[in-house]
């Protein structure tokens, strides 16, 4: 089977375009033909289908691609396959991605979001997200890399260390585990809280916000949160992981969770949300908890522009209302925290059982076959 894999190419320090230079990578080193191509290179897209003449051109996306991951490869006669995202709807396309002979999903939930809003998901499979057991993997804290890393945060030996990483971190959840500290800040001093982010509106539009809650911490705890802010490169992050006692991320919003993922890979006990793609990436109990929602945010219509395919910008209001987001139990939160932060031999425990998890299920050699492999039996490819 020939393929071109449409993502950010060359790859850059985001989930999108890391899926897709991993499943272009995966393609390639199990004996595929495929050749990579960057999502809205219109010239060089052409030029793949018509010099390569592929049989398919698998993209990462979420449905607002669906212009360069469908649209464009079905005019030169190329079958298309996105492995879908999804944001908080689907808005448009649903005619075209309802159409085509297979369509890859990176979790259930994603899966479920399509079909609530009106996509015909009878030709959908779930994939999950794929990550490098060579590069994620857990390192000793004893290595000089991972020293380095609590030392120039200002983390002491004796303190843990607990870890969110986003866009912005309100997004991840970061803003009930602040409100979940203050509940266990008494019983339990010696934490540290990192918040990475890499910046934007996004982040902007949460830090005041985000610092309110830092300040209800008081005097004496308010420092033990710390930003970071910018990229990372792909091979820092496990060293940035590694540090870490505990990775929490509790997402408002999550159709998969790569960084969970990738920090159960390296051995991290994960606490998260018991809803949307952590649910089904992490093992509660075992590699990590899931913390039960205590909220959800519902619109009853939603603005649409031409950017989003329309002529027009206007508002679709529902039928019903929609669920555009999630918040997780705070006191869940708190005592899924005390639990890791106060029991070593706990964290060690959920942290290996992670790793097996990892391996078992998301290592992307496995991922890749799995898709190439779905692609050849529903396309007759064999």
């Amino acid at each position: 089977m020939r393929s071109v894999i449409l993502y950010a190419y060359p790859p850059e320090p985001d989930g999108l375009s890391l899926q897709g230079d991993l499943l272009y990578h995966g393609m390639k080193e199990n004996g595929e033909e495929a050749i990579p191509c960057h999502i809205s290179s219109e010239f060089q897209k052409e030029w793949s289908y018509k010099y390569f003449k592929p049989d398919v051109a698998i993209g990462v996306g979420y449905w607002g691609h669906t212009p360069d991951l469908i649209l464009h490869p079905q005019q030169f006669g190329v079958t298309p396959i996105p492995w879908f995202v999804a944001d908080g709807w689907i808005a448009n396309y649903h005619d075209a991605i309802s159409s085509l002979p297979l369509v890859l999903a990176t979790s259930t939930w994603v899966k479920k979001t399509y079909e609530r809003d009106g996509v015909n998901t009878k030709n959908f499979e779930v994939v999950p997200i794929g990550f490098d057991l060579d590069l994620f993997k857990p390192i000793s804290r004893s290595d000089p890399r991972v020293k380095m890393v609590r030392k120039m945060l200002k983390i002491a030996d004796d303190e843990l260390m607990i870890l969110t990483i986003g866009g912005d971190v309100t997004s991840k959840g970061a803003q009930e585990v602040l409100k979940a500290l203050k509940h266990i800040d008494k019983e339990f001093k010696k934490w540290k809280y990192v918040c990475k982010v890499w910046g934007g509106d996004s982040a902007d539009d949460h830090y005041d916000a985000e610092m309110a809650l830092i300040e209800e911490l008081g005097e004496e705890s308010k420092d033990k949160v710390i930003y970071l802010e910018g990229s990372l490169s792909p091979d820092f992050m496990p060293v940035l992981l590694s540090a870490a006692d505990i990775y929490a991320a509790p997402s408002r919003l999550e159709g998969f969770g790569m960084i969970q993922v990738e920090a159960q890979a390296c051995g991290i006990p994960v606490i998260s949300i018991d809803k949307m793609g952590p649910q089904e990436t992490i093992l509660h109990g075992e590699t990590g908890f899931l913390a039960k929602v205590a909220e959800t945010v519902e619109l009853t219509s939603e603005i649409v522009h031409p950017g989003m395919g329309f002529e027009e910008e206007g508002r679709i209001h529902f039928e019903k209302p929609k669920i555009f987001a999630y918040r997780a139990d705070i006191n869940e939160l708190a005592d899924f925290l005390l639990k890791l932060l106060t029991n070593k031999e706990l964290r060690e425990k959920m942290g290996s059982r992670g790793r097996e998890h990892a391996l078992a299920s998301f290592e992307y050699h496995k991922i890749s076959k799995k898709i190439a492999d779905l692609a050849k039996e529903r396309l007759n490819l064999l």
